[in-house]
C-alpha cells in the first residue's frame, strides 16, 4: 500500500490527488496540508511507499501553513528509514527545501515541456514530454540529491538522493488529457494541447514496483 501525503490548501485546486491515486493499485490518503501529518515511525511496517503531492503554496510559506516544518522533518525520518517516496511538483521542492536545498520563484510555466531523462527506472516508458504547471523552481538540490533530468528552462526538473530510495519530479505524473480541460481553466495553459506524446502516468506504475521491490 502507498501513502499519498496531501498539500494542497486551495479546496478548489483538490483535483490533483484524486488522479494520483487513480494509478495506485492499493492507497490512503493523508490530508497534510489540513495538519493531518503522519509520523514515520507508524509507517514503516505499513506502507510501502508514500507519494507527497502538489500544492499551490510555496515551501516559503511556512509562517502561513505551519504544517510544512512538520513535513521537512517527516522527509528526514523517511530518508533515514529508507521509506521509497516519490515528491511530485511541490512535493519535489519541499524534499530538496527539507534536505537543505532552495526553492525560488520564478514564473508559471503551464506548458508541455521536452526534458531530457537519465537512465533511470522511475522513467521507464516515460516520453519526454511531459506536462509543467509550476512557479517554483529548485535552483540547488538538497544534500544528497542529484539530478536526474534537465530542460531547457530548468536545471533541476527531477532528482534522486544518492542512498535512500527517494525520487522527485517537478511535472505532474497524474497530469494527463483527462486534466486538461480543468487545468487549463485554472491556470494560464500555454501552446500545444496534444497529449498524444505524453506519457507521465508511466512514472506511478513505476514506483510502485520500485517501492514494492524494496528498493
Amino acid at each position: 500500500m502507498l501513502l499519498v501525503l496531501e498539500n494542497e490548501v486551495d479546496r478548489d485546486k483538490r483535483y490533483f490527488v484524486p488522479e494520483i491515486t487513480r494509478h495506485l493499485p492499493e492507497y490512503r490518503v493523508h490530508d497534510v496540508a489540513h495538519g493531518d501529518v503522519p509520523a514515520v515511525a507508524d509507517l514503516v511496517d505499513l506502507v510501502d511507499g508514500v507519494v507527497l503531492s502538489g500544492s499551490t503554496a510555496g515551501v516559503y510559506e511556512s509562517s502561513d501553513y505551519p504544517w510544512m516544518d512538520d513535513l521537512r522533518y517527516l522527509v528526514s525520518d523517511l530518508v533515514a528509514h529508507e521509506l521509497p517516496t516519490l515528491g511530485v511538483c511541490f512535493g519535489h521542492q519541499l524534499v530538496n527545501d527539507a534536505l537543505g536545498g532552495t526553492v525560488e520563484h520564478r514564473g508559471l510555466t503551464a506548458e508541455l515541456v521536452d526534458v531530457d531523462f537519465a537512465d533511470d527506472p522511475l522513467f521507464e516508458g516515460v516520453a519526454s514530454t511531459v506536462p509543467m504547471v509550476h512557479g517554483d523552481h529548485v535552483t540547488d538540490l538538497g544534500d544528497g540529491m542529484e539530478p536526474i533530468a534537465s530542460a531547457d528552462y530548468y536545471p533541476f526538473p527531477a532528482s534522486r538522493h544518492e542512498n535512500a530510495p527517494l525520487w522527485t519530479v517537478q511535472y505532474h505524473p497524474e497530469f494527463t488529457d483527462r486534466l486538461l480541460p480543468r487545468i487549463a481553466a485554472d491556470f494560464d495553459w500555454q501552446g500545444s494541447r496534444d497529449f498524444s506524446a505524453v506519457s507521465v502516468e508511466r512514472t506511478f506504475a513505476n514506483f510502485v514496483r520500485l517501492a514494492g521491490s524494496g528498493v
